[in-house]
């Protein structure tokens, strides 16, 4: 048994609808009992409008659902941003930051990623901190580059946030909704790079924080995935929408 418990999110994107919802969360129910939420902690990150039903359907059992993603301001005349105070008011645990696709299609930086897991910390909410690099910088042989750039960034608000808050997404942006995946090996070097890094950094609490995986997990790989010593549960994409892999996901995590 690792010595930190594994955690699995599912990040739903841009997709899902009341009907579908109503079909993935009676899956869910129907499938994860208290047994399994004792050894794996389970989100659920729907896209905004679908938020309160999340809590409807959620909010009597152990499974937390939160945020895909924070403004980096409190409050104001910010058309279309979602605060923190505003998520914590839904019943959010959670939110994402710093996902890859708002850092490459919404131009996202590292200094604006970190003061919205800030907020979310001051409101009270948990964050997931995703940091990765792309097929380029892997190709060219720098991930150990960027990642270091991007937890240095992020180093203070780590340093000063509880290990259960604040968990780290190792994201290879090349395996994000490819099919392609990192190998468990591959994955688990990251990770523990990731881990070293920090403490390196002055994160005294780095062995308790946990990573989690992100990157085409199936319930093909994810057992592979989730047997390495330093990979902590994982965030999941397509695989979150299905209830039966999902659930296949989660007790896998529960296994590894």
């Amino acid at each position: 048994m690792k010595p930190r418990k594994p955690l699995v999110a599912g990040n739903w994107k841009m997709n899902g609808g009341t009907l579908a919802n109503e079909h993935l969360f009676t899956g869910l129910r129907a499938s994860i009992d208290r047994h399994l939420m004792s050894q794996v902690e389970l989100i659920v990150c729907p896209p905004y409008p679908y938020l309160g039903q999340a809590a409807a359907w959620l909010g009597d059992t152990d499974i937390a659902w939160g945020g895909q993603n924070v403004a980096s301001l409190e409050s104001g005349a910010f058309t279309g941003e979602v605060s923190a105070t505003m998520l914590e008011d839904l019943g959010c645990k959670w939110t994402i930051v710093g996902h890859s696709e708002r850092r490459t299609l919404l131009g996202e930086e590292d200094e604006t990623i970190s003061r919205k897991a800030e907020l979310a910390l001051a409101q009270k909410l948990n964050v997931i901190y995703c940091i990765g690099e792309t097929l380029d910088e892997r190709e060219r042989d720098i991930t150990e580059e960027v990642l270091r750039q991007q937890i240095e960034r992020a180093a203070p608000v780590i340093a000063s946030a509880p290990a259960e808050r604040f968990v780290i997404a190792y994201e290879p942006v090349w395996a994000i909704g490819t099919g392609r995946s990192a190998t468990p090996e591959q994955a688990q070097a990251v990770h523990e790079f990731i881990r070293t890094t920090m403490a390196a950094m002055g994160v005294q609490h780095a062995r308790q924080i946990r990573i989690v995986y992100g990157g085409s997990v199936k319930p093909s790989n994810a057992l592979a995935l989730f047997s390495m010593p330093d990979i902590d549960g994982g965030l999941i994409g397509g695989a979150s929408l299905v209830a039966d892999e999902f659930v296949a996901i989660c007790r896998a995590a529960a296994l590894g």
